[in-house]
């Protein structure tokens, strides 16, 4: 089996990254936004496309082209793209060596279902070489439809099956995706309650979220009472609920508004699942494959989970592709017991081959645990703008700024939504999410400069600035 461990060494970080196109060298905007020719595409997405759609509601551009850290708009508007792709692009827009490799490999086969090929076995070669080394040898890897969602519901079918039990144990806060069994596992209570006939047998419990905990306790009295809750629900007979089939965690929660669990919550939720033998499935769809600063986020909480959920970034380049890698034993699985048409989608493969080569040949995750450093002290200095910086939180390159009105800890979500506003009439793309989206998000490419990450501060504080004088003068 090849590992990371036998690619050539690092060389030059930037080998990785595409060169930005002409003028792509800092964000540049004139004008209001939309500008008329984004407008007009706007326009007719509005007429014709679901309400379901998100981005281009708070985000309002049409997209012409990009490259690397930059995204530019069909007015010519250029913004430095800190979302990018939602996790997804883990090198930034169209890097060079991931897009020789994807369009090397259209010429080949593109579509190939659950066939051995090459090109898959050298990505599956390589992915399993990404796990700890005490995890690789009794290692599975199951393809599954090309989405985080569907890779969630393979974990959750895989334990059930497994271990023949039907409850499932998830968090407060947590995100899995917008598929009914997927919905039900998630604690936005929005979006769940509209839909009926979901999941049964789901027990969300609280999360590690020690700014807002959930047992109502301060950081002075608390002794990580999450854990021992959950620990005395499934211990104590009459707890109520009967030996689960899985527990779920994200270990930073994303759309929850980016928050790290406690490594003490999660020591002590690993050492009683384990104890039970209740599979731990941890969904790393958006920390893994580098984002947090080791390619998945479980290696600095010091546990081995049963099952390990991967997506988003896995091709590197927005092409999709979804796995799960699980233990062995749990391998029980009949032919055909969890399918997906475009679950052989070997352009992606190639894209995530030459991804995970320039991650390791270019040092990308000493760049993003350097990043984080940077980008954190230019969030950090946010507080000295307003005292309605209630935290600064994240994990490598998955960063967020709560904002709360001082006294109360409610969501500042106006002022939130306007800070995302005048960063992005400043050049800069960033996302909403927690509470109320009272929570700035930042997922930078993993690859991106110091100097990318001193515009963004810059532009951060200036942002938050004018946000801050138009709530003083009254203005929307």
């Amino acid at each position: 089996m090849t590992t990371i461990a036998d690619l050539p060494e690092a060389g030059p970080r930037t080998r990785g990254h595409a060169d930005p196109a002409p003028g792509y060298r800092e964000p540049s905007v004139s004008g209001g936004l939309p500008g008329p020719r984004s407008a007009e595409l706007l326009a007719r997405q509005s007429r014709r496309e679901s309400n379901a759609r998100t981005y281009p509601r708070r985000l309002p551009i049409a997209v012409r082209r990009a490259a690397g850290s930059y995204l530019e708009d069909l007015d010519g508007n250029v913004f430095l793209d800190f979302l990018s792709g939602a996790g997804v692009l883990a090198l930034g827009h169209n890097p060079p060596e991931p897009v020789a490799a994807a369009r090397e490999q259209l010429g080949e086969l593109v579509h190939g279902l659950d066939f051995p090929t090459p090109v898959k076995d050298e990505f599956t070669d390589l992915t399993l070489g990404m796990l700890p080394e005490a995890m690789r040898d009794r290692a599975k890897i199951h393809f599954c439809g090309p989405t985080g969602a569907n890779a969630v519901e393979a974990a959750l079918k895989l334990c059930k099956t497994a271990t023949g039990r039907e409850e499932v144990i998830s968090f407060q806060g947590g995100f899995h995706g917008s598929t009914l069994a997927t919905l039900s596992v998630t604690g936005l209570v929005d979006q769940k309650a509209p839909i009926r006939g979901r999941m049964p047998g789901v027990h969300i419990f609280p999360y590690s979220s020690c700014r807002h905990c959930p047992l109502g306790l301060t950081r002075s009295s608390c002794a990580v009472n999450c854990a021992g809750y959950l620990e005395s629900s499934l211990t104590d007979p009459n707890g109520g609920i009967p030996l689960p089939a899985a527990v779920v965690l994200e270990l930073v929660q994303g759309e929850g508004g980016v928050i790290p669990a406690d490594a003490e919550f999660v020591r002590r939720l690993r050492e009683v699942t384990r104890a039970l033998d209740i599979p731990l499935v941890v969904d790393e769809v958006q920390t893994g494959c580098g984002r947090t600063g080791t390619w998945f986020a479980f290696e600095q909480y010091g546990i081995e989970p049963d099952v390990v959920v991967a997506s988003k970034a896995l091709s590197g380049l927005g092409l999709p592709a979804a796995v799960i890698l699980y233990d062995e034993r749990l391998d029980v699985w009949q032919p055909g017991a969890h399918t997906g048409t475009f679950r052989g989608n070997q352009a992606a493969f190639a894209a995530g081959v030459a991804t995970m080569k320039v991650v390791r040949r270019d040092g990308v995750l000493a760049n993003v645990r350097a990043r984080s450093e940077q980008l954190l002290g230019h969030l950090e200095g946010l507080r000295e703008l307003t005292d309605q910086v209630f935290d600064v939180r994240g994990l490598g390159l998955m960063l967020g700024v709560e904002l709360a009105e001082p006294g109360t800890g409610r969501p500042a979500s106006a002022l939130a939504r306007r800070v995302q506003r005048e960063a992005l009439l400043r050049g800069l793309i960033i996302e909403l999410g927690g509470r109320d989206d009272g929570v700035l998000r930042l997922l930078p490419p993993l690859n991106c400069t110091a100097e990318e990450v001193d515009i963004a501060g810059r532009i951060l504080h200036r942002a938050l600035r004018a946000a801050l004088a138009a709530d003083a003068t009254g203005r929307s």
